[in-house]
């Protein structure tokens, strides 16, 4: 393991690091634009050059890797002269698009020129536009390639990690251009990462295009809920101004770093899946009697709830079922048990999935597309198809008198076994979720539920990894968390539960499930947990 030193820092780092990885690992910034830990060295933009003792001349930092016994300096005047001619060459014929930029903001050249140019432009004359502005190369990216700085990025992505290979650099010398191969169009399952990776303005999201300037953003670090991967993201919202974006408070998710988990990458469904946290919701607690539809308050609404399952629970136990939700939380899944099996005594409380199963690939997205089914079987429930079609089945031929469910769409996930008339013969039928459905206009009472992304809470990934997430917007409306819910539900029906807040159930989740004893949910931090 070789031992070095970088602007008088000494450190010790693994044989084959390279000097600009190694930087990192101290704290020092050598900036770069073609560099990205995730892909092959490029080595083409040259802006990450640094000195060398006893090398000749200036080498470039992302290529060169670390021996012992050498002294690198990285804030030399040398260096930083460099570093002004290669802005310098770089913005020759950049446009002056700044002020109309997307990537304004976050923007590498802007972010360099003030930290290590300043320079005083040696031309004068007007900028040469070359290329088309804002050509839509597919479903989700645009290019302007008269912003490209060519530091490929792009292109090793496609080849690299998607491994669907439609981007080029065409051309020769100063005509070089970054684009599409004839008659293809930028349409892989991963292609919003080109976005997150371009360190200029030449490739944007069309879906997060003029919706919001970055620096109004709050972001929230948490997980992405649309598969058992479990893809480290940040939620961005806007909450100054949402009457910009039709309404919407969640402006885009972007990818988080976990080496173990997604390491820089999401894919596209679940970048583009928050479509439905700000759309279509229900929005207040709703009673339906004999075809119309009241709006009532919480404490009215779950004393109505627990009046009629008490009158079911008084003739049979056996004629209540509840179907618990694979995206629900861990502290949720353990509420829902405390309650419905510990408490109430059912044993039918049963876990059905919200989703199908989908597409898999050898990258991350996984054909199971709920975050925590994992947790779930932790904490004890099972999908069993044959309960539900037994619980479905006794609905039918009038042998359930009360249904509790969990986000699920009943209607939609068993079409053609005429869910509605099964709702219509219920005693009692109750729906807890975010979103209006086909389920959720026939059945007795709507108690509206909060998104991930309003709440806090964990997920357990396929891998086993517990991981957080994070309330980045306010729940929409009146609507609750689970746990929020379930502890009115106890509440009402005069149980001793003291838990004020997420932390508190998983305290007690961890010291009643074995596979999560040990864990503390304040350091359930970036990384999350894997299980032993």
């Amino acid at each position: 393991m070789p031992t070095l030193k970088i602007d008088g820092k000494e450190i010790t780092v693994e044989k084959g690091t390279t000097i600009i990885r190694a930087a990192e690992q101290l704290g020092v910034e050598i900036p770069h634009y073609c560099y990205h830990p995730g892909l092959s060295i490029a080595g083409n933009c040259r802006m990450c050059l640094v000195e060398v003792e006893k090398m000749p001349k200036p080498q470039i930092a992302c290529h060169i890797q670390c021996l012992d016994g050498m002294v690198v300096h990285t804030q030399t005047k040398s260096v930083q002269k460099l570093r002004e001619h290669i802005l310098e060459f770089l913005l020759v014929n950049h446009p002056l698009d700044c002020p109309v930029c997307d990537q304004a903001g976050e923007c590498r050249l802007q972010d360099y020129y003030m930290k290590h140019g300043l320079y005083d432009s040696r031309l004068n004359e007007n900028k040469v536009k070359k290329s088309a502005k804002a050509v839509p190369i597919g479903p989700t990216i645009m290019l302007d390639s008269e912003r490209c700085i060519l530091c490929s990025r792009c292109v090793r992505f496609t080849d690299e990690i998607s491994k669907t290979g439609e981007f080029g650099i065409f051309n020769r010398g100063d005509h070089s251009e970054i684009g599409i191969y004839p008659g293809r169009e930028l349409d892989n399952k991963y292609s919003g990462n080109v976005a997150d990776i371009c360190p200029v303005g030449a490739l944007t999201d069309r879906d997060f295009r003029f919706k919001c300037r970055v620096w109004y953003l709050a972001k929230t670090e948490s997980i992405c809920p649309g598969c058992a991967r479990g893809c480290n993201i940040t939620v961005e919202a806007n909450l100054e101004r949402p009457h910009h974006a039709n309404g919407e408070r969640i402006m885009r998710l972007k990818p988080r770093f976990n080496g173990e988990v997604n390491d820089w990458w999401m894919c596209d469904a679940g970048r583009y899946g928050y479509k439905f946290i700000d759309h279509d919701r229900l929005l207040e607690p709703l009673i339906r009697n004999q075809g119309t539809v009241q709006t009532t308050g919480w404490n009215d609404i779950v004393e109505e709830v627990i009046k009629s399952l008490k009158g079911v629970l008084k003739k049979s136990k056996d004629e209540l079922a509840v179907l618990v939700s694979p995206e629900m939380t861990n502290e949720e899944l353990y509420l829902a048990k405390k309650l419905f099996v510990k408490e109430l005594g059912l044993e039918r409380v049963l876990l059905l999935r919200t989703k199908a199963d989908g597409d898999q690939d050898d990258l991350l997205i996984r054909s199971d597309k709920h975050p925590n089914r994992k947790g779930a079987e932790w904490i004890g429930f099972e999908e069993s198809k044959r309960a539900i079609q037994e619980v479905i089945d006794q609905g039918l031929k009038g042998g359930l008198k009360g249904l509790i469910l969990f986000g699920q769409d009943l209607a939609a996930l068993y079409p053609g076994r005429n869910v509605e008339d099964l709702l219509q013969r219920l005693d009692v039928s109750v729906f807890v979720g975010s979103n209006h459905n086909l389920t959720s206009e026939h059945v007795q009472f709507i108690l509206p539920a909060a998104t991930y992304a309003e709440k806090n809470g964990t997920f357990t990934n396929f891998q086993g990894r517990v991981q957080r997430i994070r309330e980045a917007i306010p729940p929409a409306g009146q609507s609750k968390a689970e746990s929020e819910i379930l502890t009115l539900f106890a509440d009402h029906l005069k149980l001793d539960w003291s838990y004020e807040n997420e932390e508190q159930i998983f305290d007690s989740l961890r010291r009643s499930v074995p596979q999560f004893q040990g864990m503390n949910y304040s350091k359930i931090g970036r990384e999350g947990v894997p299980v032993e």
